[in-house]
């Protein structure tokens, strides 16, 4: 595993993590979130008596973490328990704690935000227009985006429909996909623009993310009419798709005299804050007051 140790500074105290490229997950050390969260003089110890406490009610979140070494404040390498930033969530909710408060309103608040969307999935696209929107993206581009977004589902649809099981096949088969138009698999491209947990397509150029659809967007269609079944035939066609993606890319660069794959990230193209259209603050206040 290759680990990247930092130290994350939280409200002006550290909190250890590492990040875990395999697996593309940071894991914190839970000795440092208690500490933050409740300023006990003894976070071990109550690290400790809050294991018992989470076992006593059924919980697993304890059982399932794991230990890394991290290095101590002496400056010695020592297996300490960590969490991913699923299990940090579940302590926070556990942690009878004034400053765990706000964690657990904002997990509600975004608990109830997702059970409104399950009953009407016209809402996700709402809200993610508006994060778009207050990241920083051109109009121009979010729309593409949201657009590439129903191509993806068509695709996905498709490639559930030839029998594929979702978080093993899809995730190859997406990599053949990007590797036929791009020449590189999903993690090679994200290493390319520097990124880690953060999303592929949120990153892409308006140009990346047409040519990314036009892929997915041919697989579908290959897929409607020859009806593959198993992997194989599945994995034909996205890397058919994904060629008909590289030919209209290497068509565009020979007229551009450049590569349209570009290093850059979504900070490299959004707006910043002050230079948005529109008030987030004044907007969100109107919506509250409705």
């Amino acid at each position: 595993m290759a680990q990247e140790e930092a130290i994350k500074l939280f409200e002006g105290k550290q909190v250890r993590y590492v990040w875990d490229d395999e697996k593309q997950k940071y894991y914190f050390s839970v000795v440092d979130v208690i500490q933050v969260l409740t300023d006990s003089p003894r976070p071990r110890k109550y690290w400790n008596a809050l294991k018992t406490k989470l076992q006593t009610e059924g919980s697993e979140v304890s059982q399932n973490m794991g230990q890394l070494k991290l290095t101590s404040p002496d400056g010695k390498q020592r297996l300490t328990d960590v969490a991913d930033t699923e299990q940090v969530l579940r302590l926070i909710q556990s942690v009878p704690s004034k400053k765990a408060e706000p964690f657990k309103l904002w997990l509600a608040h975004l608990g109830q935000e997702r059970l409104n969307q399950l009953q009407d999935p016209e809402l996700s696209i709402e809200q993610a227009i508006k994060d778009y929107r207050r990241l920083g993206y051109s109009e121009d581009w979010i729309n593409q985006r949201i657009k590439t977004i129903e191509i993806r589902k068509g695709l996905t649809d498709e490639w559930k429909r030839g029998g594929m099981e979702e978080d093993r096949d899809y995730a190859i088969l997406t990599d053949i996909l990007s590797q036929a138009w791009s020449g590189m698999s999903t993690r090679e491209y994200k290493e390319f623009k520097g990124l880690r947990k953060e999303n592929l397509r949120d990153n892409m150029t308006n140009v990346e993310l047409m040519l990314n659809g036009l892929a997915e967007a041919a697989a579908t269609e290959m897929s409607k009419r020859e009806n593959p079944k198993g992997f194989v035939e599945n994995a034909n066609i996205a890397h058919r798709g994904g060629n008909v993606a590289h030919v209209a890319r290497e068509q565009l660069e020979q007229e551009l005299g450049e590569s349209v794959i570009s290093s850059k990230r979504a900070v490299n193209f959004t707006n910043p804050p002050e230079e948005l259209p529109f008030n987030e603050v004044e907007e969100s206040n109107e919506e509250n007051a409705k």
